[in-house]
C-alpha cells in the first residue's frame, strides 16, 4: 500500500503543429495514495536546468505573481492617477509601504483571530480605519477605533514585534 505521494520528473522535445521549432517540455507526474490515475503537468520552457528544478522555479514564480496580484488589488497600487510624475511616485511608495507592513504583520506570530487575514483584510480592518493622533511633549499616541482590531490584538501584535528585536549589545 502506497502511503506517500510519488513524484517523477521527465523532459522531452516536442513540436506542436503551429510552432516553428521543437521546444523543451518538462513533465511532472504525481501518484497520490489511493488514486487510480496520476496527476500530470507540463511546462514548456527554455531553461537548461534539471526538470525538478524547473518545476520548483515556475512554482515560485507563480507564488510571486499571486503576491503581486494580491497587493495590486488590496491596495490598488496601479491606480496612479496624479498628473505629475512625482505625485505618482509618492503614491506608489505609500502603496508599497502598506503592502510591506501587511506582509510583515502576516509573517509574525499574530493573534489567532488575525492569523488567516488576507492583505485585503489587513487593508480594510487595520490600515483603512481611521485613528486619532494625539501629540504630547514626549510621545505621539494613536487612538484606534476598536471595530475590527481590539486592544488585546494590538498588544499581541506589539508583543510579537518586540520579540523580533535583537537584544542590546553590551559594551
Amino acid at each position: 500500500m502506497q502511503t506517500k505521494v510519488e513524484r517523477l520528473y521527465a523532459d522531452f522535445q516536442y513540436q506542436a503543429a503551429f510552432w516553428g521549432k521543437e521546444r523543451r517540455v518538462v513533465a511532472k507526474i504525481e501518484w497520490y495514495p489511493g488514486e487510480l490515475f496520476p496527476k500530470v503537468g507540463f511546462i514548456v520552457t527554455n531553461l537548461p536546468m534539471e526538470p525538478d528544478y524547473v518545476v520548483r522555479f515556475y512554482n515560485q514564480r507563480v507564488i510571486a505573481e499571486q503576491h503581486i496580484k494580491e497587493g495590486k488589488y488590496a491596495f490598488r497600487s496601479t491606480g496612479l492617477s496624479c498628473k505629475p510624475f512625482r505625485g505618482n511616485e509618492v503614491r506608489l511608495q505609500l502603496h508599497d509601504l502598506a503592502y510591506n507592513l501587511a506582509t510583515f504583520l502576516r509573517c509574525i506570530e499574530l493573534p489567532e483571530a488575525m492569523a488567516d487575514w488576507s492583505l485585503t483584510s489587513f487593508q480594510r480592518k487595520l490600515i483603512k480605519f481611521g485613528a486619532r493622533m494625539v501629540r504630547h511633549s514626549r510621545a505621539i499616541t494613536f487612538k484606534l477605533a476598536e471595530v475590527a482590531v481590539t486592544g488585546p490584538m494590538v498588544r499581541a501584535i506589539l508583543a510579537a514585534i518586540h520579540r523580533l528585536r535583537a537584544p542590546p549589545l553590551c559594551a
